[in-house]
């Protein structure tokens, strides 16, 4: 026991030094000591250093209780460094190696937890946030009462908020590139069209959306400016469709900031069908 704490304490002191004594060490052929430093690395916040030691040790600690706690110590290394894409590989590979580990909690939550750290801004490309979106769910399947449930489920609202507003940004722009040629042409009503799809296929997916209103604003503004924007064989057709919505949208958001748009609507709609 004192050698270890002898051994601890050499550690230590060697941490607070420069960089040629980690290389000393780093090239050694002393595993346990390699092993203790990099300990030493991990509880004193030096990640890259503990990282660059503990790769080696999964292979050669391999079969012992070292191992395990080496590739745990890597994911979170990697983790803490920002280095969010590979700590999620490395966290998954310790819950399928270990799945009975004391840690195998908390290395499912976080591959989840790396990936959202990972996750792009809405307007990019969301399959990160749908693998994280995933990582929660096998969470939550395989440890129910965990205490860290409550903020899985807290991300998980919070990515799905950001695939809605994905889709939200797609049907505005499809909405905004309608309007952008200004003339009566089949890029203008397949925007249009696009735009409704779009929204409408949101509302299908996330129904109780906080954006639900944006969406349904989205079809009655798509839908009004289809019609206006059709040839002569379709234009009394779609502006009793948008007719028909603008009323939907009124019925349900009689309180709406956006009721006057649906009103005039109404109004331009019916001057074209008639009363």
């Amino acid at each position: 026991m004192k050698i270890r704490l002898v051994l601890v304490g050499f550690m230590a002191m060697l941490l607070s030094g420069c960089a040629g004594e980690f290389n000393k060490v780093f090239k050694s052929s002393d595993y346990d000591y390699r092993y203790e430093y990099a300990k030493q690395c991990f509880a004193l916040g030096k990640y890259s250093r503990a990282e660059n030691l503990l790769i080696d040790m999964i292979s050669l600690k391999k079969g012992t209780d070292e191992a395990q706690e080496s590739l745990y110590m890597l994911a979170m290394s990697q983790y803490m460094n920002s280095d969010y894409e590979a700590a999620s590989e490395t966290f998954r590979k310790f819950f399928t190696t270990y799945p009975k580990s004391p840690y195998a909690e908390r290395a499912s939550f976080y591959v989840g937890q790396s990936l959202y750290r990972g996750a792009p801004e809405p307007r990019l490309d969301q399959t990160p946030t749908i693998g994280a979106i995933n990582a929660y769910q096998q969470f939550l399947d395989f440890f129910p009462n965990s205490k860290l449930r409550p903020e899985a489920q807290d991300r998980l609202l919070e990515l799905q908020d950001k695939l809605v507003q994905k889709e939200l940004l797609s049907a505005q722009l499809y909405y905004n590139l309608g309007g952008y040629f200004g003339n009566v042409n089949s890029n203008t009503e397949s925007n249009y069209i696009s735009s409704i799809i779009t929204a409408q296929n949101a509302l299908k997916t996330y129904p109780y959306s906080k954006w639900r209103e944006d969406f349904a604003l989205l079809i009655m503004k798509s839908k009004f400016q289809l019609a206006e924007n059709s040839s002569a064989d379709k234009r009394l057709e779609r502006y009793r469709d948008a007719e028909d919505e603008c009323y939907g949208f009124l019925n349900e958001y009689p309180d709406s900031e956006n009721k006057s748009i649906a009103e005039k609507y109404i109004s331009k709609c019916k001057k074209v069908i008639g009363d």
